[in-house]
């Protein structure tokens, strides 16, 4: 079921690794489905929906689709896969986290921007249950940032298949100074 990586040495940073791993997959599978409850909670207001039903659902879309890239970034290690994940991500969480914040406050304005044909009351229901999972969505969200970064971290420290990695020995080099201006030369 999904992605997997196993390690190669029992060492206990590759051990990390893969458990960090597979808490980002887990994370991004869970984005996947709240974004997914998302449209169809969208859709059930509406079948076809309003302007701001579509924008709330194209949101959703690109949520869907950052977690399913933020999958390939992990697996591809690649530094362009990367910051493409980490801005997708801040910027799905900043949507996400303001939509939530309408959907709470402004209610009834909400739905009156979506043209819901379902009854008041229970298109607040439903509208609620989409606005919670905004909540869980921008949470998560933040969550698989800091996990790409931990991931990408530890690409740079064990060495992904382009550089060797960090040189693990504290050995500090002594660098010459005799060139430099008078102030710098302590």
């Amino acid at each position: 079921m999904g992605l997997s990586i196993k390690p190669s040495s029992p060492s206990p940073v590759t051990e990390t690794h893969y458990h960090t791993h597979k808490v980002f997959l887990l994370c991004n599978y869970i984005l996947l489905g709240a974004a997914s409850s998302c449209i169809f909670l969208t859709i059930s207001l509406r079948l076809v929906p309003s302007i701001c039903g579509f924008f709330l659902i194209l949101l959703h879309i690109w949520t869907i689709g950052g977690a399913i890239f933020g999958c390939h970034a992990a697996t591809a290690g690649t530094s362009r896969c990367y910051a493409i994940h980490m801005v997708a991500t801040v910027l799905t969480a900043i949507f996400q986290g303001s939509v939530s914040v309408l959907v709470f406050t402004r209610t009834g304005d909400f739905l009156e921007s979506l043209k819901s044909y379902v009854r008041e009351e229970d298109a607040a229901m439903i509208l609620k249950l989409s606005g919670g999972l905004c909540i869980l969505i921008f949470c998560l969200e933040w969550v698989v940032l800091a996990l790409a970064f931990v991931l990408r971290y530890y690409a740079y420290v064990e060495g992904d298949g382009n550089n060797s990695g960090m040189r693990r020995s504290s050995k500090v080099q002594q660098e010459d100074m005799s060139d430099w201006p008078w102030p710098f030369q302590v």
